[in-house]
């Protein structure tokens, strides 16, 4: 015999997705608008110059000459 599931009536979007998460939808809005409001200023200034040239270099393929 297999086990009765409860009726899925029973369980609000909330609560089941906080069972699979921990956390219910409110609580991780929250958390994003937190990490939003942190990093906001970081994703602002970019990549540095320094970093973008050191990219382009290894994008580049192996047999190419460097600067």
């Amino acid at each position: 015999m297999t086990p009765k599931k409860p009726p899925a009536d029973n369980m609000n979007a909330d609560t089941a997705e906080q069972n699979r998460s921990g956390l219910n939808r409110e609580i991780q809005s929250k958390i994003g608008q937190q990490l939003r409001a942190m990093y906001d200023d970081v994703v602002q200034e970019g990549v540095p110059d320094r970093f973008a040239d050191l990219l382009k270099r290894l994008d580049k393929p192996a047999g190419e000459d460097s600067k």
